[in-house]
């Protein structure tokens, strides 16, 4: 059986800072995410690479998704710790492939990893991270 794709719904109601930055969806169900990122010279460092905030910031959206897709309907999600490893540059003009896919669901805390990838189909980092889910709040 296939899961349905939620990318077009997340690119129409993503979060702002990741339509501010670009984020488009490709792949949103709740075992497997992708993303793509066009690095342009407003998402870059000294040389003209990604920087590395915005590859911690668009796995945090990811990762982010990803909790969303798997909690109680009327939960909230918040990241409470993420780790990268930096591994090679993605030049400007280049789009950033992300795979997010879980390492655990539970009840309260989820734990999703995020591989950034450059156009050469080349790793160029690693997020984990880890999401609190919060019970929706009784009237």
């Amino acid at each position: 059986m296939t899961e349905d794709n939620f990318a077009d719904a997340f690119n129409e109601n993503n979060a702002p800072f990741a339509k501010m930055m670009g984020v488009k969806m490709t792949l949103v169900t709740k075992e497997r995410l992708e993303g793509e990122l066009v690095v342009t010279p407003d998402h870059c460092t000294i040389p003209a690479t990604l920087h590395g905030g915005a590859i911690m910031a668009f796995a945090d959206n990811m990762g982010g998704v990803g909790a969303f897709m798997n909690m109680p309907q009327g939960s909230m999600t918040t990241t409470i710790e993420s780790k990268t490893n930096f591994l090679r540059p993605i030049p400007v003009g280049e789009t950033a492939k992300a795979v997010t896919t879980p390492l655990n669901l539970g009840r309260s805390v989820q734990v999703w990893k995020t591989e950034i990838f450059r156009g050469d189909g080349k790793l160029a980092a690693v997020v984990t991270q880890t999401q609190m889910i919060r019970a929706a709040k009784s009237d």
